[in-house]
């Protein structure tokens, strides 16, 4: 989703009044409960409206039921156009305001170290809360709003803190505003990918097989196979080399690479720690584990041999399946998952080839997006040198002109992500808008400066190892590590032959188009609210005969259906037709081919189509042409 950057929330009025909502809902609370049965935790705006964490004290509960009560309380607040105030204070004065506040008082000694100003906001004369801002001048500017869900949350969003309650809710700056919100929202709910997965039995999870571990079924396996063919063959079309690498890793690459220091959060834990006959002679460890990257094994094909600048640009692609340790608390159906396969590709060129390449990988992006899958709405983000990086400045300027003259040249709107880039290159960010407006980025195109280059371990990179358990726990003494990783040094070292016959740094292009396969399938999901396109509809026809008569001719007509490809099923139920036709469209299947005895006769079948439309009577061959049709051009229409 996208998210507002700290000036934007400055200037922006629907923040603000956001912000102000949630501190209005506060004081609600605390005026019809009392402020000792909860401790205020963390209430921000956010790009959808705001929250609001709280411990309850004691037995003290809030639950939907309590909205209504709640809300009004707000609108007498708002009513009374008390005037909300900013106010600057040192560290003592805010520790004996919310002294009795944990949670205030963990923010207080953030701040400090941060050697950040503390600003408090009062609502007239009853609430005060630490709090940035910023707000509304007063509560008679909060014009329309709505309390909308309740749940759990963790403290800082870490499993192994506190529960907290959290109450949801939104505001705009009218009436329509809202309601237009209210309505999009109860759509959100109907596409909701997960409620959609298991009514049209795409996929499950399950605890035995594991959190955030996805079962394709197989219908959403069908989608899968054929989104992946249609990916293979694209790529093959434009110059790319498939392949294949393990599950499992070798340790010493993430230490080579050094991801193993800024990812180890996000790392299942090693599962080999012993010695095996015949593999302890060489000069690495044989501790693996889950690789949560693809990268590090494309740059060993790249390397297994000598590369000539002939050779490059060397295109290589791979829907290579990774595993992150994702939180408990942030595992949400298809799009926050905890195994997933990436459409994973890397690209290693020379320096004068990057423009050309960064244009290809735009305009396979823009025909995904909008031609195949129907994003009409695609944005895209250059995300420029953070605060901390590696490589050059004159590196880091060469990459940054290099994406935004490439996005010039395809005539690619872009906005400027300051500071966004991840720490080993800049990248453009590709984010789509879905049919009920929502944005989602899906793909990336990042420059490396940090596999492909190789470079001494410093005392530095042995400091940020030893404060590791898993390597305290292995090397015992800061010596031992730093022998090891001294001698496994840093990056992998990526060079090309070029036409003088020296070696050259060659430069990496870490790319993707869907993202994970999990994810986009939860999108367009989402997207087409269950209802495919009928090229990737996993059942494209639904065969419905009347009466038992018409069985004999509808098995004639499905095996001329599976002749030609198309994916079709005979519902052959003792069931009313009505109710076949009606089970077919809540099923989302594109269309239903009714077949009385004047179809039987006739070669022909009566074509219904899920949105409702009944196309009458044709021959068989025609729909069989026109159904062809609609999946060799990869229709996102019916028949019209």
């Amino acid at each position: 989703m996208s998210q507002l950057t700290a000036s934007q929330k400055s200037d922006d009025q629907v923040y603000k009044i956001r912000h102000s909502a949630e501190h209005t809902l506060m004081q609600a609370m605390v005026r019809l409960y009392g402020q000792d049965k909860f401790y205020m935790a963390m209430g921000p705006a956010t790009d959808e409206g705001f929250y609001f964490d709280f411990e309850p004290r004691g037995d003290f509960k809030i639950s939907k039921e309590d909205f209504s009560k709640i809300e009004a309380e707000m609108q007498k607040i708002i009513d009374e156009n008390q005037p909300i105030t900013r106010e600057e204070m040192d560290h003592d004065q805010a520790v004996k305001i919310f002294a009795y506040n944990p949670y205030k008082m963990e923010w207080l000694v953030s701040i400090k170290e941060r050697q950040e100003a503390i600003s408090v906001y009062k609502t007239g004369t009853e609430l005060v809360d630490l709090c940035a801002g910023p707000h509304v001048k007063s509560t008679g500017e909060i014009k329309a709003f709505k309390l909308l869900s309740i749940a759990g949350a963790y403290w800082h969003g870490d499993e192994k803190n506190k529960m907290l309650t959290r109450i949801y809710g939104t505001a705009f700056e009218n009436k329509a505003d809202l309601e237009a919100h209210l309505a999009n929202l109860e759509e959100i709910k109907k596409r909701d990918h997960r409620k959609l997965g298991k009514e049209l039995d795409l996929y499950s999870t399950n605890q035995l097989t594991g959190a955030g571990l996805i079962l394709w079924h197989p219908k959403l396996a069908t989608i899968r196979n054929i989104v992946e063919t249609f990916w293979k063959e694209e790529h093959i079309r434009r110059g790319y080399q498939l392949v294949y690498t393990p599950h499992i890793a070798g340790m010493d690459m993430f230490v080579k690479t050094r991801h193993y220091t800024k990812y180890i959060n996000s790392m299942f834990p090693v599962m080999l720690h012993q010695n095996i006959e015949g593999e302890s002679k060489n000069d690495y460890t044989i501790d693996e584990q889950l690789k949560p990257m693809n990268c590090p094994n494309h740059v060993q094909i790249y390397k297994s041999s000598p590369r000539s600048y002939r050779e490059l640009p060397f295109r290589m692609g791979e829907l290579g399946t990774v595993y992150r340790y994702e939180k408990a608390g942030v595992l949400h159906g298809l799009t926050r998952v905890r195994g997933f396969t990436q459409d994973d590709s890397h690209i290693f060129c020379t320096p004068q080839q990057v423009i050309d390449e960064v244009r290809g990988i735009l305009q396979l992006t823009r025909f995904v997006y909008e031609d195949i899958f129907g994003f009409k709405e695609y944005q895209a983000y250059l995300a420029t040198r953070p605060e901390k990086y590696l490589g050059s400045i004159e590196m880091w300027d060469f990459a940054q002109d290099s994406l935004k003259k490439a996005l010039e040249l395809e005539n690619i709107n872009y906005k400027v992500d300051e500071g966004e880039g991840v720490f080993y290159g800049p990248k453009i960010d590709s984010k789509v808008k879905d049919s009920v407006g929502r944005e989602w980025q899906l793909g990336t195109i990042q420059f490396d400066f940090n596999l492909p280059s190789f470079s001494e371990t410093s005392e530095k990179d042995i400091d940020d190892f030893w404060v590791l358990k898993t390597f305290k726990e292995k090397y015992k003494t800061r010596e031992n590590l730093a022998k090891y990783l001294k001698k496994m040094g840093r990056g992998l070292d990526v060079k090309f032959i070029d036409n003088d016959g020296q070696e050259k740094q060659t430069v990496m292009i870490h790319r993707t188009i869907l993202g994970s396969m999990e994810r986009f399938f939860g999108v367009i999901i989402e997207h087409f609210a269950g209802a495919f396109p009928v090229w990737l509809s996993p059942v494209q026809a639904k065969i419905i005969p009347i009466t038992d008569t018409q069985h004999d001719y509808a098995n004639q007509v499905m095996a001329e259906l599976k002749k030609e490809g198309i994916r079709a099923e005979i519902d052959d139920r003792p069931e009313k037709m009505q109710g076949k036709i009606r089970d077919a469209q809540v099923e989302k299947i594109p269309f239903m081919l009714v077949i009385g005895g004047r179809e039987a006769s006739s070669d022909a079948v009566a074509v219904r189509q899920r949105d409702g439309q009944d196309l009458g009577a044709i021959k068989t061959s025609e729909f069989l042409s026109q159904i062809k049709d609609l999946i060799n051009t990869k229709s996102l229409n019916l028949i019209k």
